[in-house]
C-alpha cells in the first residue's frame, strides 16, 4: 500500500464511504430515471416481477396437469389466477410505486386483473395452438413471452399510467 492509498482510505472513512464520482453520478442518473418512469427501466423492473410470476405460473400449471387436469386451458388459466395476485403487490410496490404510491387498492386490483384477461386469453390461445407443434413445456414458453408483451403493454398504459394533475385532486 502506498502513502497515497493509505490517506484516501483515511479520508473515505471520515467522509461516510462515498462513491467515486462516475459510481455516484451513474447511481443519480439511474435514481432520477427511475423516479421519472423511464419505460426501460420500467419494463426490467416487470420483468424481473415478471421471472418471479413465471415461475408460480408454470409451477401451478404443471402441477395442474399432472395431478387435477389435462386440459391446457383449465391448467393455464389457473396458473394465471395464482400468480397475478403476487403479481399486483410487487408490481405496486417496486416497478409501479410512483403511481400507486405503494398502496394496494380493490380498483386498481380489479383494473390490473381486467386487463390480465386480456394476457391469459393471448397466452392461452398461444399454449393450445404451440402445442400443436412443438412439446408443451415449449408452448408454455412461448406463451410466457407473449404474456410478458400483452402485460407489460397493458399494465404500463392503461392500469398504472400516471395521474394527471386534475386525477390526483380527486
Amino acid at each position: 500500500m502506498t502513502r497515497g492509498s493509505a490517506r484516501s482510505n483515511e479520508h473515505a472513512k471520515r467522509a461516510g464511504m462515498r462513491f467515486p464520482l462516475p459510481v455516484a453520478s451513474a447511481a443519480a442518473r439511474l435514481t432520477a430515471a427511475w423516479e421519472r418512469g423511464a419505460v426501460g427501466l420500467k419494463a426490467l423492473s416487470f420483468a424481473l416481477v415478471g421471472v418471479i410470476n413465471t415461475a408460480v405460473d408454470a409451477s401451478v400449471f404443471f402441477l395442474m396437469l399432472a395431478y387435477v387436469t389435462p386440459s391446457l386451458i383449465v391448467a393455464n388459466v389457473t396458473g394465471w389466477l395464482v400468480a397475478v395476485s403476487g403479481s399486483y403487490a410487487m408490481n405496486s410496490f417496486t416497478t409501479f410505486a410512483a403511481e400507486t404510491g405503494r398502496a394496494l387498492r380493490l380498483k386498481d386490483y380489479a383494473a390490473f386483473v381486467g386487463s390480465g384477461l386480456a394476457a391469459v386469453i393471448a397466452t392461452t390461445i398461444t399454449v393450445v395452438i404451440a402445442a400443436n407443434f412443438m412439446p408443451v413445456w415449449a408452448a408454455k414458453g412461448v406463451a410466457i413471452l407473449v404474456s410478458f408483451a400483452v402485460n407489460f403493454s397493458i399494465t404500463h398504459f392503461v392500469v398504472f399510467r400516471p395521474k394527471a394533475p386534475a386525477d390526483e385532486a380527486r
